[in-house]
């Protein structure tokens, strides 16, 4: 007999909770079953490591009369947006007995490519560690994405979503931090809050509506695994051209940054960098970016080089020249270029180079460098 979905969905949950909300290594938490914390309601206990190495618990906080706990992450670009003003929260109130804590609540495996298109990292614990120390927080950063657990049990619906408690730890605000991430906020609704619960009022407005990138539950991991394999399917080409061409190509106007990488059959290191390029091209290529590939090899290798790419799955733009003198190679793609491979490129819409690695590069610093051009937030659409 057919068992609808319903039921299913249902029958899955029930097994979750009685198995203690865990499948193998990790929690199968899902949308469906998460509910926002109500005003009101007692804090949840938590036990999260944090980016400095401690772990920390609700106890911990307990000489703060108002405890702030924000969920956010490394990846949202509205995450991001509301970074500055996180810090400023901790900086207002953290002698007035405010305590901030940030929890990421994301699993990172749950996470696809193209949803890192704002940011040079994922929602990892490690990766946490880095944005913590880039962007100077001086708050506990907390990671709940192994278990989800903690989040699951405030109810998180997005990143950034902010729980204010009172001394006695009952929930008295739920909702954003203010009413615009990438512009001058009207409406400052945590402020007010904590304003409030500190002149020991009642707070005015104790629930808002909350905007952001929706929590990454573990359930999602199968939709991340799915679009690796369909990206891995598209059709790779490596198309011949001249360096007259190429040099137009890589000079001219465009809306797009232009990451350039030339590379050989014959380079090991270029060869392995082609991994990480591809995942920057995942990355990034929803927004103004494309990856462009210029194989040093001679134009009877190209078969050779072609089956590289096809093995790496790049399906990015991918060049070779239609002749053997190596002079015209350089000239096209950078006259700066001395001529050793990997050789790697930024060029901006305008044909300016922006930024040049000569041999490897560093995967994680050339991300870095992508997303500051193109912006972290969606006021840089």
């Amino acid at each position: 007999m057919r068992i609808r979905w319903e039921r299913w969905l249902l029958l899955t949950v029930l097994l979750l909770v009685l198995c203690g909300g865990s499948t193998g290594s990790f929690s199968s938490a899902m949308a469906a079953d998460v509910t926002p914390l109500k005003i009101g309601s007692p804090a949840p206990k938590f036990e999260l490591p944090g980016v400095d190495g401690n772990i920390y618990r609700l106890e911990d906080f307990d000489d703060s009369p108002i405890l702030v706990v924000i969920f956010t992450c490394n990846h949202c670009p509205t995450a991001q947006a509301y970074e500055g003003r996180i810090k400023q929260l901790h900086a207002d109130y953290k002698d007035k007995g405010v305590a901030v804590v940030a929890i990421s609540p994301n699993d990172p495996q749950a996470v696809r490519l193209d949803e890192l298109g704002y940011s040079d990292l994922g929602d990892s614990l490690e990766e946490m560690k880095i944005r913590a120390q880039d962007a100077g927080f001086e708050f506990p950063y907390l990671y709940d994405g192994d278990t989800q657990r903690v989040s699951r049990a405030f109810g998180v619906l997005a990143t950034p979503h902010v729980f204010i408690f009172d001394r006695q730890r009952k929930l008295r605000y739920a909702g954003r931090i203010d009413d615009n991430d990438i512009g001058p906020p009207k409406s400052h609704d945590a402020r007010r809050a904590i304003e409030e619960l500190l002149a020991g009022k009642p707070v005015s407005v104790p629930e808002t509506r909350v905007f952001g990138c929706s929590t990454k539950w573990s359930d999602k991991r199968e939709s991340a695994r799915q679009a690796l394999a369909r990206w891995d399917q598209e059709p790779v080409e490596l198309q011949t051209i001249s360096p007259e061409k190429l040099r137009t190509r890589l000079t001219e106007q465009s809306d797009k940054y232009r990451l350039v990488n030339v590379w050989a059959t014959w380079c090991v290191p270029c060869i392995e960098e082609l991994d990480d390029l591809v995942t920057m091209h995942r990355m990034y290529r929803k927004r103004k970016f494309e990856l462009i590939t210029v194989s040093a090899d001679r134009p009877s290798a190209r078969d050779a080089a072609r089956k590289v790419l096809q093995e790496k799955h790049c399906s990015a733009t991918n060049y070779i020249l239609d002749t053997d003198e190596q002079d015209a190679l350089f000239d096209a793609v950078d006259p700066q270029w001395k001529g050793a491979v990997p050789y790697t490129l930024l060029i901006a819409p305008s044909g300016e180079v922006v930024h040049r690695v000569h041999g490897e590069f560093d995967p994680r610093e050339l991300k870095r460098v992508i997303v500051e051009h193109l912006g972290r937030t969606y006021a840089s659409r």
